[in-house]
């Protein structure tokens, strides 16, 4: 081959390259992350990044000092750069590790006594010392810089402080429903009354009491308390157990705190909750009854009433014996109540003015209601008699204005409209007889 050829031949390769070179620049594929220009090599990028961003270098690498900005990089650099070089052996055991960081962590974990961080303040003990310190931030050190100044509850940011003053203090519902307008505190709350109460959605139903619920927790919670019998929560001062975390604390403020800010203005009877106080005014002085039984048309005042009534009359759900005389009752609190107050003879709720007592506290608030105050709420709207108990009114209007006697002997057929009559009846006629 002469001159000329060679020549020729490293023109060509010259060219070649030139061109190889000129398909690879097209192919850019390192693009700086500040300013989104785009490199061919890496080391394009990163000399670029160094002389233009000049940003902190705070991660250096420990085999040529070379400094990062993020730790990311400088793992990829010893991995592309120094991948494979084991510079860094341990002195026990001759093991060689990429990583000075990895040889420290080997000498501390395998050759050395493990040292255990132990927290101070719950003595619970972390492997390293960076999961000791997370452990603290988490649970120990207090980040809520926002303090309700009526009850010391603290909270992260100041809108979920002003929320808690709005509802929990101040009470205040400002969101209402445009169908019933009923009142809410937050609009969670509001969307699903809408949702249960309007569109009917209830998914979920108990298979005992046919009962139906639109969340799972209430459900459960249903399931717990009332066919369990599980009461998890104890109040620390009387050691009254509740099924529910809000019941213990709707206790705790009523019964131990007095919280009683709902005062009725007819009979200056006080409640705890507005939400009471409204269905009282509407109950006993409005005598609303909107829950009407669709089997014997009886009324009341409360959903809860109708249910119970139509559990325990028209479906005969009367779950609870008792073991000393076979009544059954179709709650629990019942059976409780009649096993303390009839078996055991206990009257635990004394009058403080004439040492009267009572096996129910609210036969002892009737009772002074009625007796020391002379209390009586309830009018006739018929006559516009008086009565102290609502029972006592109703027997009027049975006996004297509709003329009822529903207390048949089945002797004599002599009727009454009371059943204590119908009882004295047999006791003095059929008895004597015999």
């Amino acid at each position: 081959m002469d001159k000329r050829e060679k020549k020729s031949e490293e023109v060509v390769s010259k060219n070649n390259s030139r061109e190889h070179d000129i398909v690879v620049s097209d192919d850019r594929q390192h693009i700086c992350d500040i300013c989104q220009k785009a490199f061919t090599l890496e080391s394009s990028m990163m000399e670029h990044r160094n002389k233009i961003h000049n940003e902190q270098k705070n991660f250096a690498c420990d085999k040529c000092e070379m400094k990062f900005e993020f730790r990311s990089h400088l793992n990829r650099h010893q991995i592309l750069i120094h991948k494979g070089q084991k510079d860094f052996a341990c002195d026990n055991c001759e093991k060689e590790f990429v990583k000075k960081s990895s040889l420290v962590t080997h000498q501390k974990l395998v050759h050395k006594d493990r040292e255990d961080y132990s927290c101070n303040k719950c003595e619970r003990k972390f492997e390293n010392k960076s999961n000791l310190l997370k452990h603290n931030k988490i649970f120990h050190e207090v980040f809520k810089d926002y303090l309700c100044e009526k009850c010391a509850k603290r909270f992260g940011n100041k809108q979920s402080l002003l929320l808690h003053i709005k509802t929990v203090h101040e009470r205040r519902r400002d969101i209402i429903c445009d169908k019933c307008e009923k009142k809410f505190e937050l609009k969670s709350t509001l969307l699903f009354h809408q949702k249960t109460v309007h569109e009917g959605r209830k998914n979920l139903a108990c298979e005992k009491f046919e009962k139906k619920f639109g969340q799972k927790i209430p459900f459960i919670g249903h399931q717990k308390t009332v066919h369990e019998g599980r009461k998890d929560f104890a109040c620390d001062k009387c050691k009254k157990k509740f099924g529910r975390k809000s019941e213990l604390l709707r206790h705790q403020r009523l019964v131990h705190n007095g919280h009683k800010d709902y005062e009725c203005n007819k009979c200056q009877n006080k409640f705890g909750q507005k939400s009471d106080l409204l269905m009282h005014y509407r109950t006993v002085h409005e005598g609303r009854k909107d829950y009407a039984c669709d089997k014997c048309k009886k009324k009341f005042g409360r959903k809860s009433e109708l249910l119970r009534h139509q559990r325990l009359v028209h479906k005969g759900h009367k779950d609870y014996e008792c073991n000393k005389c076979q009544n059954k009752f179709g709650q629990k609190s019942d059976l409780l109540k009649h096993q303390k107050t009839v078996h055991e003879g206990r009257k635990d709720f004394a009058c403080n003015k004439c040492e009267k007592k009572f096996g129910q506290k609210q036969d002892l608030m009737l009772h002074l209601k009625t007796v020391h105050e002379g209390r009586k709420d309830f009018a006739c709207d018929n006559c516009e008699k008086k009565f102290g108990k609502k029972s006592n009114l109703l027997v009027h209007q049975n006996t004297v204005h509709e003329g009822r006697k529903d207390f048949a002997c089945d002797r004599c057929k002599r009727k009454y409209t009371r059943k204590e009559n119908l009882i004295q009846h047999h006791e003095t006629i059929h008895k004597r007889l015999q």
